[in-house]
């Protein structure tokens, strides 16, 4: 079960970053900003060989890193020796981001998902790292076999479902069908995931499933990626907690 007094507070999407002042995305300057504020913080991982968990948003290295190819082929000897273009922060290992945040704030941690078949070392490594974490964390993804995979590893830990409208032009476009984001988009396959909360898009906000989730489950909902004064009142009215970035609430 999610943890409601320590999660529920402004949360800041990837950290507190701020590219402009050398605050990169998912890198340790970004997390230390969001602990010294008080902030919660939501970040993303994803595997690099063997499964290695590390914490990144993109499925390449292009966009923030010097160097090329695809995340899921670094390797554990070559991701020391990888930074980011602005601000030369390393890479961090998942186990790295535990140890540097260690309980200060409460962690709201994205599996991401290629939506294949989930990589069992992956996510045996995931589950391992956090089950022995001491300080609220929780896990969540896009993905049902995910996090289906996940309760069956670490039954005891909080777990939940990212999702939104799916409609107009993204990443799912290229992954699933319109059929089955339908089905994702009102929770239908959320049934053997059993989460402990949801985080749906704020631009989709209100619905009649997630105030079903929070009215009649008493399931939690934080609201992504919250950016704007409207959005704001948005996830003031009809969610329990945001995922922020761009400004400090």
């Amino acid at each position: 079960m999610l943890d409601r007094a320590a999660f529920l507070r402004p949360i800041a999407h990837r950290g507190l970053h701020h590219a402009k002042r050398g605050i990169i995305e998912n890198t340790a300057p970004a997390f230390l900003a969001a602990i010294d504020k008080g902030y919660g913080i939501e970040c993303d991982v994803r595997p690099a060989a063997d499964g290695l968990p590390v914490v990144f948003h993109d499925e390449t290295l292009k966009r923030l890193v010097d160097g090329s190819g695809p995340v899921a082929r670094v390797t554990q000897r070559q991701l020391k020796t990888l930074r980011h273009r602005i601000g030369g922060a390393p890479i961090l290992t998942f186990a790295e981001l535990l140890d540097l945040v260690s309980g200060r704030v409460p962690l709201l941690i994205e599996i991401k998902s290629e939506w294949e078949a989930p990589q069992k070392s992956f996510l045996k490594q995931i589950a391992a790292t956090a089950s022995a974490y001491n300080g609220p964390i929780a896990l969540m993804s896009f993905d049902p076999a995910i996090m289906t995979g996940i309760r069956s590893l670490a039954p005891n830990l909080p777990r939940g479902m990212i999702s939104g409208n799916y409609v107009g032009r993204g990443w799912w476009g290229r992954k699933i069908t319109a059929k089955r984001a339908a089905s994702l988009r009102n929770f239908l396959e959320s049934g053997p995931v059993a989460p402990d909360f949801y985080a749906y898009d704020v631009n989709a906000l209100p619905t009649p499933v997630t105030e079903y989730a929070r009215a009649v489950h008493g399931l939690p909902l934080f609201t992504w990626t919250v950016r704007t004064a409207k959005q704001r009142r948005i996830a003031a009215q009809w969610a329990d907690a945001m995922i922020f970035e761009g400004f400090e609430p």
